[in-house]
């Protein structure tokens, strides 16, 4: 039984004081600026064990208030141990990201003002600048202006809201009846290739469809959904009975950055009138490079697509875009208004709640906005055309040495390479697995790996703001030496 809380006397039961609250604010402004300009000073990738930091905390909660100078004083001794620095510029695993200071800045104004954007009135500031946001990102990426976008946290719940309006655009009253003891219904068919994100896989189970209405496709020889094979599929599930409504793009796959063949797929999709979404959350922000505003040829005839600018563009986590050309569907699968959420305007608003499974919202689209400002559209060109340019030179420098290979294409900023050895009998597997640990024990570079043909393969993304050629030529450094002590 717990031991009750005594009464004592608070001497203020409000916030903390405003010159309190200012002081420590400077601090932590300090604190941040110091972190970034000594962050190479730590190692990228967390070096504890696993319950090492959970050891070092109170097993419960403190009975008084602390000072902010001793929660501060452990975030240095405690926290900053414990961090994987994913805005380290030697960050090199899974896809790279980066936030920025006016996305931080853009944050901190978020988080003061507060605001739950689910309807119009409970912040018209977070209504309209999420819209005039998104229409200037979406001039930037090339869309047609039939795209309306919705900023949701992450592009697993961006898709799954697609496939949600796809599916409610078959007609079979699922909102109202459901899926389950239905014997009128047959099953629903989603296709994506076997190389499509673990997250259209989570959001078919979450909506209910269940994972038999997956259907993966295979891919080419690099690693693109073969449209052929799309084809055929399709044609051979309706003729078992099966409703095919949805196609999945992907324009940035997780392991090698492929681009499914996108206009082929818009083709075969308007043939049997299924619903294409897109899921471009690494790859679509490269089209706001005009060199590369290829990468969504096609998709101004897809109906909807997701980019996630907390990947390339910059932005602290979480911001994903999904933009829709049928808005009518998406707000009914989801809209809900009761007694206590009408108001007079709402027929003439936009209200977001209207637009997806959550009624409250944050106000992400000002950090978005702060960015796209700060930066404007030319310096974010810029900073992913060098991004691309590094990856390309670290692609080169695997391509002419003749103890590595490259694994896939590199049409964005990620690099899939393996060493080789002269030895054939060698393991070529656990070398690459050990020469990863090696580079990774180091605490200079941080990179990941996937399997490609059955061959594990390492990965080296670059997407940090701060991540520079220097950078580069030291990760190839340090794995060059790892190969060496590994094969010696």
């Amino acid at each position: 039984m717990s031991q009750p809380i005594e009464k004592t006397e608070v001497q203020n039961l409000g916030d903390m004081p405003a010159e309190e609250f200012r002081r420590h604010g400077h601090e932590l402004i300090d604190w941040i600026a110091d972190y970034f300009q000594h962050i190479e000073d730590l190692p990228v990738l967390a070096q504890v064990e696993p319950g090492d930091l959970k050891a070092q905390l109170p097993a419960t909660p403190p009975a008084r208030g602390e000072s902010m100078e001793a929660i501060l004083a452990d975030i240095d001794r405690l926290i900053v141990p414990a961090l994987t620095h994913w805005s380290h510029p030697s960050f090199f695993a899974y896809f790279a990201t980066s936030t920025s200071a006016p996305g931080i800045f853009g944050e901190l104004l978020s988080a003061a003002f507060d605001v739950k954007s689910m309807l119009w009135r409970t912040s018209p500031a977070s209504t309209e600048l999420e819209e005039v946001t998104l229409d200037w990102l979406r001039q930037m990426l090339g869309l047609d202006a039939g795209m309306s976008g919705f900023i949701y946290d992450t592009a697993s719940v961006s898709s799954k809201h697609a496939i949600a309006a796809a599916r409610e655009g078959v007609e079979l009253r699922i909102r109202e009846e459901g899926m389950s003891g239905r014997k009128d219904l047959p099953l629903l068919r989603v296709y994506a290739s076997d190389q499509a994100h673990s997250s259209i896989d989570k959001g078919i189970i979450t909506l209910g469809l269940g994972q038999k209405s997956l259907r993966k496709i295979p891919v080419d020889n690099q690693f693109r959904m073969n449209a052929k094979a799309l084809a055929e599929a399709i044609d051979e599930d309706k003729r078992n009975g099966i409703i095919p409504f949805c196609i999945v793009a992907t324009v940035g796959t997780t392991s090698t950055s492929s681009i499914d063949p996108v206009r082929e797929l818009v083709e075969i999709g308007e043939q049997h009138v299924m619903w294409l979404h897109v899921d471009a959350a690494y790859g679509g922000s490269a089209a706001i490079v005009p060199e590369m505003r290829y990468v969504l040829d096609g998709c101004e005839r897809a109906d909807s697509v997701v980019l996630n600018p907390h990947k390339w563009l910059f932005t602290p986590f979480d911001c994903s875009v999904l933009y829709c050309r049928h808005l009518d569907l998406l707000r009914r699968a989801f809209s809900l208004v009761p007694e206590y959420l009408r108001t007079p305007e709402q027929e003439k608003v936009r209200s977001g709640s209207d637009y997806g499974v959550q009624l409250g919202r944050r106000f992400r689209a000002l950090k978005l906005w702060m960015i796209i400002r700060y930066f404007g559209h030319e310096g974010l060109v810029a900073r992913i055309r060098e991004h691309c340019r590094l990856a390309q030179m670290f692609a080169s420098w695997v391509n002419e040495s003749p103890d590595w290979e490259l694994m896939a294409p590199t049409p964005f900023a990620l690099v899939c390479f393996r060493a080789i050895h002269a030895d054939k009998q060698a393991n070529l597997d656990e070398l690459n697995e050990a020469i990863m640990h090696g580079a990774n024990a180091t605490g200079k570079a941080f990179l990941s790996h996937t399997k490609l043909n059955d061959k594990l393969t390492l990965r080296l993304s670059i997407g940090n703001i701060r991540t520079t050629k220097r950078h580069v030529k030291q990760v190839w450094d340090i794995l060059n030496e790892q190969l060496r002590q590994h094969t010696s």
